[in-house]
């Protein structure tokens, strides 16, 4: 005898591994995700979601669900660009456009949200409105900036927002988070020594930038360690060294180029004064002259209380180890940007921890998405919009 529910499962855990393969087959770079995103349209209409807007900073994708009168609104977020690798292995679903890879594994994030869609179109259970809300661009941190820019909560509010992320080294089954500050911010710093280059036989002629640049970068090293207050993590690395010289030239001027972390704007602030000053300061001292450009291109990801709340209450349904106040890290996700114009929730799912089972580094040529955690996470977000939405009491 068919069992109705193992065949529905069944019918649906070979639908994510389609979609999820399709994706990593074809990936795009961020800002260009555009057959991404017409895939993802014809996926949501194939599962009854038809309220849909598209080109939302230029190729994000935001579609609507509403069930019932409830006036609660949850926004699901799921990323859609890929890196700028060449996969390497033979697996089935390999990446077929030449110099692009879902090396992060956005092609999962899509599918569980897409999941969801599915699960909650079909079945309902929940009193309110979903948005799904597609991002191009996080890889760069400038996709949830433009969406925002281009109306995304003005035009489809929501009153929180959620996302996951796979994470290999943690066991599937595992569920992580925390409230407060759980992601980095990434600022990137360029600084510029301009000396008086010359032959490499003469250098009391010339005004050695190279030198002057080495004792830059030593001198940044003292920044965390001297600077930053001892209870405010954060990270100073000098990452490129370049020159316009040659073997038998010194050099006329040098490039150093690198980033920070930092989880507060105060630190942020302090890493840019103190890069500066001491730049400049050793530069001058030298007679040579420094040009110092500081960006900021990630936000810290900051976990509103009650989001984390919901989620962990959320997650102990599905999730065999929920681990509900993870350590920090100081990698970013543009998701920050989003948790801080609204309340917002990020978490990570293990990924595995074996190699070629999910534990493949992320950002790495041999990485691929574990299938095996697609189901939960689309069972995570289907409990959260439940939670989230509750449907009144029948005859209430």
């Amino acid at each position: 005898m068919i069992n109705p529910v193992a065949d529905l499962r069944d019918r649906r855990g070979r639908q994510l591994r389609e979609w999820r393969h399709h994706f990593h087959r074809y990936p795009e770079l961020p800002f260009h995700e555009h057959a991404t995103a017409a895939y993802i349209v014809e996926a949501l209409e194939s599962v009854g979601v038809t309220d849909i807007a598209t080109r939302i900073g230029g190729t994000g994708v935001v579609a609507t669900l509403r069930r019932g009168e409830g006036p609660g609104v949850v926004g699901l977020r799921a990323d859609m660009d890929c890196l700028p690798l060449t996969e390497v292995g033979t697996r089935p679903h390999a990446s077929r456009n030449p110099g692009a890879m879902h090396a992060c594994g956005h092609d999962g994030h899509m599918t569980m949200v897409l999941g969801a869609a599915a699960v909650l179109a079909s079945e309902a259970g929940f009193d309110g409105t979903v948005r799904f809300v597609f991002q191009p661009a996080e890889e760069p941190g400038r996709g949830a900036r433009t969406m925002i820019d281009d109306g995304l909560f003005t035009r489809f509010p929501v009153d929180a927002i959620y996302g996951l992320h796979n994470a290999p080294g943690l066991p599937v089954g595992h569920f992580s988070t925390r409230s407060g500050p759980i992601l980095g911010s990434e600022d990137n710093f360029e600084i510029r020594v301009i000396g008086r280059g010359g032959h490499s036989s003469m250098p009391d002629r010339v005004v050695d930038p190279l030198v002057i640049s080495a004792e830059i970068v030593t001198a940044l090293q003292t920044v965390v360690a001297r600077n930053v207050p001892s209870g405010e993590p954060a990270v100073l690395s000098c990452t490129e060294l370049i020159t316009d010289g040659s073997r038998n030239a010194i050099p006329h001027q040098v490039i150093i180029r690198g980033d920070t972390r930092s989880y507060t704007a105060e630190v942020s602030e302090l890493l840019e004064k103190r890069i500066r000053a001491l730049a400049e300061g050793i530069a001058h001292g030298h007679g040579a002259t420094c040009e110092v450009t500081y960006t900021r291109e990630f936000q810290p990801t900051v976990n509103d209380e009650a989001c984390v709340e919901s989620a962990v209450k959320a997650a102990r349904s599905v999730f065999d180890d929920v681990d509900a106040n993870c350590d920090r890290h100081m990698g970013s996700e543009d998701f920050g940007v989003f948790s801080r114009e609204v309340p917002g929730c990020f978490a990570f799912i293990g990924n595995g921890v074996e190699p070629g089972r999910g534990g493949n580094a992320l950002h790495s040529s041999d990485y691929d998405f574990n299938d095996d955690i697609l189901e939960r996470g689309v069972r995570y977000y289907v409990s959260l919009v439940r939670t989230l939405l509750q449907q009144p009491p029948a005859g209430g």
